[in-house]
């Protein structure tokens, strides 16, 4: 039995889910002929209640189009340290678009209205024209937390006022919504874009959407197109989609609880020095000085338990779909007798 926590990424479609894929009706995406495909965006854009939605290959080519749509080259985008789009999207912003990201220091992955406005460059020529605020929810390096909606709306007030686009990194959004109650439709009258993973929490093989409404979805497919996303006979994947929406936002509640149950474990650890609030799916723990982080994931992985380290002396873990009762029974006994 081998237990991957790297990720929610690692997951497998279900026998169900497999089977939605295989009677899929498909045809040309290109020419949005494919009609899987299109129900799937239809069926998100009404969801957020939005006039426009597009199906990506990936959140990052999302994110990116989504970059690219609200800004021009030399502009900057407002965006916490730990943010997904500055981090693990490989320079996207400035090769991509060429724009740069003011950093704000925030609380896991999540800042203040004040802390934009503040960041806000002044109108001046010699500025770089800050044009776009992005967050996301949940924050990743900030170990699953949930956005305050309150706060939200203070920053969309920013935005409106200064003439700023505002787009939300929803990666792990699912997770958001089950933990504080909130609704698609909430999140949709504040954000201009958004972009959802299906890959992550709702275990699809592949896929994120980008809704927006019709004038800054223009040119999204264009966009998709420049960065190599259009795909032909994709109602396969979209059919994945569709599944996962009637059947896996539920569970979540799942992954959460046994997130939170790993996290009281290591908590009591002899060899654990800090575990970060858990409010969804992500663990993010530190380890007592001395202890080779290298040799500690390495004890893990003779145990079939498969983590990663963050960086800055910091190690995570994922609950997932694929994360069995059995295999969290086997993760919180060997995490109780482990010796470091």
């Amino acid at each position: 039995m081998t237990i991957d926590l790297r990720s929610d990424t690692v997951t497998k479609p279900t026998p169900p889910m497999l089977e939605a894929m295989m009677q899929a009706k498909v045809g040309d995406d290109v020419f949005s002929e494919d009609p899987t495909v299109n129900a799937l965006e239809e069926r998100i854009s009404k969801m957020f209640g939005k006039s426009r939605a597009l199906f990506f290959p990936s959140g990052t080519m999302a994110n990116q189009t989504a970059i690219k749509l609200h800004t021009n080259p030399g502009e900057q985008v407002i965006c916490d340290k730990y943010a997904h789009i500055y981090h693990y999207e490989s320079g996207g912003a400035s090769f991509n678009s060429g724009v740069s990201c003011r950093l704000l220091d925030g609380n896991s992955g999540m800042f203040t209205a004040n802390q934009v406005k503040e960041a806000i460059n002044p109108d001046a020529f010699y500025y770089s024209q800050t044009s776009l605020v992005e967050i996301e929810n949940t924050t990743n390096k900030g170990g699953g937390a949930c956005w305050d909606f309150k706060e939200i709306l203070k920053i969309k007030e920013v935005c409106a006022s200064n003439n700023l686009g505002f787009h939300l990194d929803g990666a792990r959004l699912w997770n958001a919504l089950v933990v504080k109650n909130e609704t698609t439709q909430d999140y949709g009258k504040v954000f201009d874009t958004i972009c959802v993973c299906l890959s992550k929490g709702l275990g699809c093989p592949v896929g994120s959407v980008l809704v927006g409404d019709e004038t800054i979805m223009k040119n999204a497919i264009r966009v998709r197109k420049i960065f190599g996303g259009n795909m032909r006979q994709v109602g396969y994947l979209a059919a994945a989609g569709l599944y996962a929406l009637d059947h896996h936002i539920d569970r979540l509640k799942e992954d959460h609880k046994k997130a939170k149950e790993i996290g009281s474990v290591l908590a009591q650890a002899s060899y654990i020095k800090s575990v970060e609030p858990i409010e969804t799916n992500i663990i993010i723990f530190e380890l007592n000085a001395g202890i080779d982080e290298n040799t500690f994931t390495k004890k893990l992985k003779d145990n079939n338990i498969h983590i990663i380290g963050m960086g800055g002396g910091k190690l995570r873990m994922v609950t997932h779909l694929d994360y069995t009762n059995t295999m969290h029974d086997y993760v919180l006994s060997t995490l109780k007798g482990l010796k470091v």
